[in-house]
């Protein structure tokens, strides 16, 4: 079964993923922030990620579970200095990751198995696009606490530039 084997190779191989994520950090310049990490560190943040994926696929998506991981993984960027670009671009890098294995080891010894792929693929999508939006809004809910607290910001200031209407609210 597709979905079995990609489920236990996001589980028991996370870090050798996360390795492969590694090398895409390490190759896009556009990336200062992680660049300064060391490898340990970089390995450490992508592992977390893959076991939570292979849970959405076992499972199905859990919007609390997802929402919970990407708003603190938003925050602690933020805390630690991270553009939200990068932050996303990072994000996206982990989906390829993902992405190339379904396809690469799945895809091409029939056509049921490139049909289960593509819908892997499709789950996969949709997990990164809605992890980048509460990893969007952690970064903001962190950024316009700080502002308000630390900056002493307005809240009539804050309000003119952070127009929406999620920040501390579960849905």
């Amino acid at each position: 079964m597709v979905n079995g084997t990609i489920i236990d190779t996001l589980n028991i191989n996370a870090r050798d993923l996360a390795a492969t994520w590694k090398i895409f950090i390490r190759k896009s310049p556009q990336l200062k922030h992680y660049a300064a990490l060391d490898d340990g560190d970089v390995i450490d943040e992508a592992a977390r990620i893959y076991p939570l994926i292979a849970r959405t696929l076992d499972r199905g998506l859990d919007r609390a579970l997802l929402g919970d991981f990407f708003v603190r993984l938003g925050k602690d960027k933020m805390e630690a200095g991270f553009p939200i670009s990068e932050v996303i671009y990072g994000i996206n890098l982990a989906e390829q990751v993902v992405i190339e294995y379904i396809m690469t080891d799945f895809v091409l010894d029939s056509p049921v198995r490139m049909y289960q792929a593509m819908g892997l693929v499709n789950k996969v999508a949709e997990f990164f696009l809605l992890g980048c939006f509460y990893l969007t809004k952690g970064f903001l809910e962190a950024t316009y606490t700080t502002m308000k607290g630390k900056d002493a910001v307005s809240e009539e200031l804050l309000k003119k530039y952070f127009k929406d209407d999620f920040f501390f609210k579960k849905d």
